[in-house]
């Protein structure tokens, strides 16, 4: 049965050493994808809150880029076209000959965030340790199953999810606020109530499936 693996691992080890250590505020996010063909994996990154001009000098000087081009821009975000080098297009061909599709993939602070789907939960392991012998810590932040209702995304939208992500990323929830409502519906080109009404009903079921859920297995536990 399938699994998807939520996993950590340095930018160094992976891709855009150079460019997020240069331009450390940058975020960077992959267009949703899932392949199995390094042909398709990556080719578009959005980046957003960081130092553009210093981020697209960094790029030209990564070794992981091949070469980097600006496909559009929107709202403070710069969508990149990336030709990856060939030793980042190896490793991506070793992540998939280890059972690896990635699913979600976003940089910040000098790690890269990826989702990983496994055909099998057994293949995590082996992944891992395939790559811990080659020094790559690939490490996991948490398994769930795709079909499996509590554990698929806890239940949210996949506009939910973006929406909350975005909302966290764009400082949304500091104290106080470094982005507005109207200003991340904006983002989204949506009303700032429809905005509202996704974080409410996402934050909603990420309580509902995470702290309610503990607070009932611990007390059948009892």
């Amino acid at each position: 049965m399938a699994v998807i693996g939520d996993f950590t691992v340095p930018a160094e080890s992976f891709a855009l050493d150079t460019a997020l250590a240069d331009a450390p505020d940058m975020i960077v996010r992959a267009d949703r994808l899932a392949s199995h063909s390094t042909e398709d994996v990556l080719p578009f990154l959005w980046a957003s809150k960081g130092d553009f001009e210093t981020f697209r000098e960094a790029l030209r000087n990564d070794s992981t880029v091949e070469s980097a081009t600006v496909a559009a821009e929107r709202n403070e975000s710069v969508l990149y076209k990336l030709k990856w080098n060939q030793s980042f297009i190896d490793l991506i061909d070793e992540m998939i000959n280890q059972h690896a599709a990635i699913v979600e993939a976003d940089a910040r602070n000098g790690n890269w965030r990826l989702k990983l789907r496994f055909t099998k939960e057994g293949q995590v392991t082996l992944f891992q340790k395939h790559f811990a012998d080659k020094g790559i810590t690939f490490e996991v932040n948490r398994l769930y199953r795709p079909d499996a209702p509590r554990q698929r995304e806890y239940d949210l939208t996949p506009e939910q999810r973006d929406t909350l992500v975005t909302a966290l990323d764009e400082g949304y929830f500091e104290v106080p606020r470094d982005i507005s409502i109207e200003e991340l519906a904006d983002e989204f080109g949506l009303s700032a109530n429809a905005i509202s009404q996704r974080i409410r009903r996402g934050s909603a079921n990420l309580i509902r499936n995470t702290l309610t859920i503990t607070a009932n297995r611990e007390r059948d536990e009892e």
